[in-house]
């Protein structure tokens, strides 16, 4: 049995024994839309929730068992196509990574020069390493200023 989303018109090959007669709330992998589907029924019924469409083109198939869809019990709620997450990493959060790892360093030099009197005593040369990486730090947001 093909079954077609409502939402993003994506197509489903679904066995039928796993809808009932009265019909079964089902979920798109595709765009996470939910909604009712009656077999029996010609109209699709409008979706229940709407959410904005977001597509997911792998499909997943279990390897870790032998079991068919048709093993499966039943569960209500529940997805009748499991879809393998998409690797969401991008250049973006690259950029957002390094970006909290510079405010980090910065937050840990400016908490080592408040406490430098204290800490001077068990890192004698703390005053002079503070001072290049202060100078370090003037001289890249120089570079910053002249890549402009």
């Amino acid at each position: 049995m093909i079954i077609i989303c409502p939402c993003c018109e994506k197509k489903f090959e679904v066995d039928e024994k796993l809808i009932p007669d009265k019909g079964r709330l089902l979920k798109c992998g595709s765009c996470d839309q939910t909604w009712f589907f009656n077999k029996n029924d010609n109209n699709p019924i409008e979706p229940l929730i709407n959410k904005p469409v977001k597509q997911k083109k792998i499909l997943y198939k279990d390897e870790n068992t032998d079991k068919s869809l048709s093993d499966v019990p039943i569960k209500p709620r529940s997805e009748l196509v499991k879809y393998k997450p998409k690797n969401n990493f991008t250049f973006g959060k690259f950029l957002s990574y390094i970006i909290v790892s510079i405010i980090t360093f910065m937050a840990i030099i400016i908490l080592l020069d408040t406490f430098k009197g204290p800490l001077s005593n068990i890192f004698p040369d703390l005053e002079l390493i503070l001072y290049n990486l202060f100078e370090t730090l003037r001289d890249l947001i120089l570079f910053a200023k002249d890549l402009n």
